[in-house]
């Protein structure tokens, strides 16, 4: 995303925080009025003490007063704008982080499979965390600074508008300076904030696959590929603190310049003139070390701010991806699910110029068991994305209970499916959390019986806590077999008028199997179920086995009449009992 639409991006998003910003602003001006003052409080002392030849005490009390008033009040305005700047950052960071959790809710499942998952977390964290960083600092140090800039120009040209020229015409210096190096530095930062979501995609995928790395004895060529990441994101990170850091020493150079200059002048006029006393070039001094400070705060502003940019352009690169849009508007009368199903000519594919599914022709009878059998990559799993409009297809129709699924929201097509898959995940929380998932209102007596149902209850009452047991991430502890029981009662929760169960069993061992076979037997009576499996002595007792092979339905039938046939699906039976 360009810098601009970045910028017009995070405008939009500020401008709902404008009563603050202007509170924010308000605020600024009078600690930078307040603090300007003391200057010429400070001039007028020293001419107190020097002026005449006598100090004037009390004079001097009097104005030592009034500058520790002015102080005063500057802190006090300084911390109010600290606590709106902090609303305004926090709010924005917090807004921004709701809308992109959203906009991943949102999002296509093929987006979501092409993309590192941990380049989606980066951005969710690390660089909205940048992003903040930047914005405190440039609402802290920004704001002040040009106002101090444009305080201390009115206050130097009405004490001296000759030496304040001087001062003016020797600033561009370091605004171009800061210039030139802040172009090269947001580069660094972009490539810097890329490299950084990459290692995070690698570490987040090693962390999740720890097992298998080590299982294959990985763990060297994975280091070095962590390394190798490791010095990219090194040698962009040093390039890009390396550039920034010049913009510092430059702008300083450049105002010790000015602050020569003055010292310089401003003496010599205090010899030769009555009019500028030494309490004026003291004054004036104090002006022009004012003048050329925030210029060095302002630059280390714009170094944050590159940073910032680039991190935030990641996220709103992200945010303008466009997201799955409904074909169907929500609480439209529908037909009610009673488990018909029908694919009319579907064909879909991953990538267009090689094709998947082609011409696909089903229809499933209410509260029939569909079997899906098929050497890898045939297109079994692609049916059930289709089916629950994970992905859409390219022609064709699916129809549920007569009427084309895209004539409903995607929310109610996957409410008439209850999911069982080979992949099991489990949330960090208790095992009730986990069983009522997806029905949170679900009474004590209604989980404990789908536990039941799932054969979960037994091993789940063994545990110290039993239902209140809490279990880590991706079911802790548990073993697979555990953790799939749990999944199974889930769904044996909701009981829906559709089941789909891709390789539920696979995970289980043969005796817990038989029992979750007859649980799922029970389960499915009366309800449509679409079986996805390789171990085919799991789907003997299907009403349909559908045997695919490069995307079509090449075999159907029972199993009984799929052997006799002595096709594709005996071979591949006889392979498995051979």
């Amino acid at each position: 995303m360009q810098r601009k639409e970045t910028l017009r991006a995070l405008l939009r998003d500020l401008s709902g925080y404008l009563p603050l910003i202007l509170l924010s602003l308000l605020l600024a001006a009078l600690s930078v009025a307040t603090l300007l003052s003391v200057p010429i409080l400070t001039g007028d002392a020293v001419d107190l003490i020097l002026g005449s030849g006598q100090v004037d005490f009390d004079g001097l009390m009097q104005v030592l007063r009034r500058m520790g008033t002015f102080i005063i009040a500057a802190a006090l305005f300084q911390w109010l704008q600290n606590v709106c700047n902090n609303r305004i950052t926090y709010g924005v960071v917090r807004d921004l982080r709701t809308k992109l959790y959203r906009k991943l809710m949102t999002l296509p499942l093929s987006y979501q499979d092409a993309h590192p998952h941990g380049d989606l977390v980066s951005r969710q964290i690390s660089d909205i965390d940048q992003l903040a960083d930047g914005l405190l600092m440039g609402f802290t140090q920004l704001f002040t600074g040009a106002l101090t800039i444009a305080g201390t120009l009115f206050f130097m040209f009405r004490e001296n508008p000759w030496i304040a020229l001087i001062v003016v015409a020797l600033t561009p210096l370091s605004i171009v300076a800061a210039r030139f190096i802040s172009r090269y530095s947001y580069r660094m930062f972009a490539l810097q904030s890329e490299a950084r979501g990459t290692q995070t995609a690698l570490i987040h995928e090693m962390i999740t696959h720890q097992k298998v790395v080590q299982a294959f004895g990985q763990e060297e060529k994975v280091q070095e590929r962590f390394d190798g990441m490791n010095e990219t994101v090194e040698k962009y990170s040093l390039k890009a603190v390396f550039a920034s850091s010049l913009t510092n020493p430059s702008t300083r150079f450049v105002n010790n310049l000015v602050y020569a200059a003055v010292a310089v002048v401003g003496a010599i006029l205090v010899i030769r003139s009555d009019t500028f006393t030494a309490g004026s070039l003291t004054a004036f001094l104090a002006y022009a070390n004012q003048y050329t400070k925030p210029f060095n705060e302002i630059s280390g502003v714009l170094t944050e701010l590159q940073s910032a940019f680039a991190c935030a352009a990641r996220v709103y690169e992200l945010l303008a991806e466009e997201s799955e849009q409904e074909t169907a508007a929500a609480g439209a009368a529908r037909n009610a699910l009673d488990g018909r199903v029908s694919f009319e000519q579907v064909s879909f594919s991953y990538v267009p110029d090689k094709k998947l599914i082609e011409d696909l022709n089903l229809s499933v009878s209410q509260g029939q068991r569909v079997a899906i059998v098929g050497p890898t990559g045939s297109g079994k799993t692609t049916l059930i994305n289709l089916l629950m409009r994970f992905y859409e297809v390219d022609h064709g129709d699916i129809k549920m209970s007569g009427q084309s699924i895209y004539a409903s929201t995607r929310k109610e097509v996957r409410s008439g499916f209850g999911m069982v898959l080979q992949e099991t995940w489990l949330r960090h929380g208790t095992i009730r959390d986990n069983i009522a998932f997806g029905k949170p209102e679900a009474t004590e007596e209604e989980i404990i019986h789908a536990a039941k149902e799932a054969h979960a209850h037994s091993f789940i009452r063994r545990l110290p806590q039993g239902y209140d047991t809490v279990i880590g991430e991706d079911g802790g502890s548990l073993s697979e077999g555990q953790k799939q029981l749990l999944c199974i009662a889930r769904v044996m929760l909701i009981l829906p008028p559709m089941l789909i169960l891709d390789e539920a069993t696979s995970s289980i061992d043969t005796r817990t199997e038989l029992k979750v076979q007859d649980a799922f037997l029970k389960m499915m009576e009366g309800r449509t179920s679409f079986i996805v499996a390789h171990r085919l002595s799991t789907i003997r007792s299907a009403d349909v086995i559908l045997v695919m092979k490069d995307g079509h339905i090449i075999e159907q039938g029972s199993h009984t009449e799929l052997l006799a046939k002595r096709g594709f699906y005996a071979t591949l039976y006889e392979s498995q009992f051979a």
